[in-house]
């Protein structure tokens, strides 16, 4: 039997994950999805069959359980397929100051957004073809320090990092990893709220999924180091990198205290 080779997709049914999928469909490529719903994941799936004539593989998963992740890899293992890519979307982008976190939340959080990541970049390095293209999703608020969004803009620097390093080690050997810095998104009510709240800044600073989507598509091609997608975001990059930490820490502060969000 010919080995096929595949792309998983983590997070594979929410907005930025969806467009992933939707644009490596329309390349014909043959994808592997997961997420923790199994009823979004087969919505998904004879959406993107119907559309583009692809008929994805699913497989339900909550990357913060070992149990559950250990299981998306044995199914992987069992297909006789290669990776040739791993697009790791999955994350939970709670928001509140660190008092207010439970243990096992904090658990959660570094799992989900960190942890699951680095697994599944180890787990394909295994399972590669001659070509691998691993995309890791970071954030911009990975940046700087956030408090209010400490451990969120933690993890997220850490993937970075992660990412930068894992890159340097694979040179020479057929792998690209690019880690991807977005700024919001519209894609779920809430952020579309908080965009909205920033006015014109928010609005100039905003990206589509499909924008972001194809921005890192074209970056792990090339193999960058990392992207922040959209003009307006690499301005904010450049225009605050000068200013004291003090400063920095004092405004974020101030505004994201303001704001309280949990996830899952």
């Amino acid at each position: 039997m010919t080995e096929k080779n595949y792309v998983l997709i983590t997070g594979a049914t929410g907005g930025l994950g969806k467009a992933f999928a939707i644009t490596l469909a329309k390349q014909g490529k043959n994808l592997i999805l997961t997420g923790r719903s199994a009823e979004k994941l087969n919505v998904l799936k004879e959406e993107l069959k119907n559309a583009y004539g692809i008929e994805p593989l699913v497989f339900a998963a909550d990357l913060a359980n070992e149990g559950s992740r250990y299981a998306l890899m044995s199914f992987i293992e069992g297909l006789n397929c290669k990776l040739c890519g791993l697009i790791n979307v999955a994350g939970a982008d709670i928001q509140k100051g660190v008092e207010a976190y439970t243990q096992e939340k904090i658990v959660f959080q570094c799992r989900v957004n960190f942890e699951a990541a680095v697994s599944l970049s180890r787990f394909a390095l295994d399972h590669r073809c001659e070509d691998l293209k691993i995309v890791n999703v970071s954030s911009v608020s990975g940046i700087y320090p956030m408090p209010y969004f400490a451990i969120y803009s933690a993890l997220k620097g850490a993937l970075t990092s992660f990412s930068v390093s894992l890159r340097e080690e694979m040179k020479g050997k057929g792998v690209s990893i690019t880690a991807v810095l977005p700024g919001a998104m519209p894609t779920r009510e809430d952020i579309k709220e908080q965009i909205k709240g920033q006015g014109l800044w928010g609005k100039l600073a905003a990206k589509s999924p499909e924008y972001v989507a194809e921005k890192s598509l074209k970056a792990v091609a090339k193999n960058k180091r990392k992207i922040i997608p959209g003009f307006w975001n690499k301005m904010m990059r450049l225009g605050t990198a000068l200013l004291p930490p003090s400063l920095k820490l004092r405004f974020i502060a101030r505004r994201w205290s303001k704001i309280s969000k949990d996830a899952f």
